[in-house]
């Protein structure tokens, strides 16, 4: 009996761990200015610096916002004013650096500088638009995308 609670008791606490590892998150703002919002599941979520990030999250910028992100592998992302990027699919892995980043943007700038997903596995990295997706291999880079 003493077993079988035990194995029970076992298995609900890897579930229980479960959610929280699934629930990672990607990124963190680190400056905001002017106007900025992020949405996430289609709710907006206030803007401040520390807050976390997620995959799935939509960050936008008005005319004159400014958004500073520093994502789970050191990836630095700066959105200019009247810009929007969602992060689409974001993983990594602290011990072993696997991971993988895909972001759309559909309008505005967008500055970004490298971590270690593109270091380690290159083809794990990349960023679309409406009219192409960039493959990165290490590097600092800037995005301008219309609406149009």
């Amino acid at each position: 009996m003493k077993t079988l609670i035990a194995a029970g008791l076992a298995v609900a606490i890897a579930v229980a761990a479960l959610p929280a590892a699934a629930q990672d998150y990607a990124g963190v703002v680190k400056t905001a200015r002017g106007t900025t919002s992020i949405e996430r599941a289609g709710k907006p979520i206030a803007v401040a610096p520390g807050v976390h990030l997620y995959q799935g999250d939509r960050l936008v910028t008005g005319s004159t916002g400014y958004l500073g992100v520093t994502m789970r592998d050191d990836t630095l992302l700066t959105l200019g004013p009247g810009t929007t990027v969602s992060l689409d699919q974001y993983a990594f892995d602290p011990k072993t650096h696997d991971g993988n980043f895909l972001a759309s943007m559909t309008k505005g700038m967008l500055s970004v500088v490298t971590g270690l997903i593109a270091k380690r596995e290159p083809d794990n990295f990349a960023v679309k638009t409406r009219v192409s997706t960039m493959g990165v291999r290490g590097t600092e880079f800037i995005i301008e995308a219309n609406e149009q």
